[in-house]
């Protein structure tokens, strides 16, 4: 049995964010969330799971990624590319004239 087999077993059908209910047609829409976002920890208790809609699971992982982004935006930036893949083309385009 894998980990949603047994998160559905563990766990009502039910959005943990939105309260969304589900029957066994659309069951296929609710997913089971890692809260440490570790996919390998998986402990048989379901105490690293909750069961979220797919629309609610997208949306955690999205804010996920924007906190990573709003954090590298804040981090001193770099100077960048110094290297100049072009510097000097144009002398080299007039003695060929």
């Amino acid at each position: 049995m894998d980990y949603r087999d047994q998160a559905l077993k563990l766990y009502p059908h039910i959005c943990g964010r939105c309260g969304r209910t589900f029957a066994h047609s659309n069951l296929k829409e609710l997913t089971v969330h890692h809260r440490d976002h570790n996919h390998s920890n998986n402990p048989p208790d379901g105490s690293n799971w909750e069961l979220l809609c797919v629309y609610c699971h997208e949306n955690e992982h999205a804010r996920v990624e924007d906190a990573k982004f709003e954090k590298s935006e804040s981090q001193p930036k770099s100077k960048g590319a110094t290297h100049r893949a072009f510097d000097g083309l144009d002398a080299l385009l007039k003695k060929k004239k």
